[in-house]
């Protein structure tokens, strides 16, 4: 049986993810690597003489805490994606709703984590920028790229690998919001029963049993 067109939506939003995930802890890590493995969100920035200096790092702890965010997201909607591959060769079309409970739990806290990291992105970005800009020494934190820093980091893309890693943390969010409502709507269809209705046979066998069958009218 072949998945439903709501099952193949969440399956690509899922592969979506999973891009978003690893951009984004790929951005972040090579923006490390850029200035010696030191996280350079909510940093300070002096100017000595013509160059650039850090003078306050972050603890590195907060990198690899929204790394690790995005990295086992994009191994759960790997995971994910295996599943439905699995199950759309196996024929089996309908996931049960245990499954459908789990990815619901599941999303929610992904939902939460990814907020907080997209946050931390923005503002940690922000913070920087405001230090650099505090310096007089460029006009825009894209132009910083540009310039000398001291010591001498590789500081050619920091501002693009940052910018990349806050947007493919906010667009994760994006398409996690947009799972949960197909999550909810498979749900609601997956519905273990029904209230019966006045028209249904069912309704009326279990009111004659109760109130007894009414007489037929000639």
């Amino acid at each position: 049986m072949a998945l439903s067109a709501l099952q193949l939506a969440e399956l690509a939003l899922h592969g979506a993810a999973f891009l978003c995930g690893v951009i984004c802890a790929s951005a972040l890590t090579v923006s490390q690597g850029e200035f010696g493995g030191r996280c350079i969100l909510y940093g300070s920035v002096d100017k000595n003489g013509t160059a650039l200096a850090l003078s306050h790092f972050s603890n590195v702890s907060l990198c690899y805490f929204v790394s690790a965010i995005s990295i086992l997201i994009a191994v759960y909607c790997f995971s994910v994606l295996l599943y439905g591959i699995y199950s759309c060769c196996m024929e089996e079309g309908r996931w049960d709703r245990t499954w459908l409970t789990v990815n619901l739990a599941v999303s929610a806290v992904i939902l939460f984590f990814l907020l907080v990291s997209a946050c931390v992105l923005r503002v940690g970005m922000d913070t920087l920028c405001s230090s650099i800009l505090k310096t007089g020494a460029v006009q825009s934190c894209q132009e910083a790229q540009h310039t000398a820093w001291s010591p001498q980091y590789n500081a050619a893309r920091f501002y693009d690998n940052l910018y990349s890693a806050e947007a493919a943390a906010w667009v994760n969010f994006f398409f996690w919001c947009l799972l949960l409502v197909l999550l909810l709507v498979q749900s609601r269809r997956e519905a273990p029963f029904q209230l019966l209705q006045r028209n249904d046979p069912e309704w009326s066998a279990e009111t004659d049993a109760l109130f007894g069958a009414r007489p037929q009218r000639p």
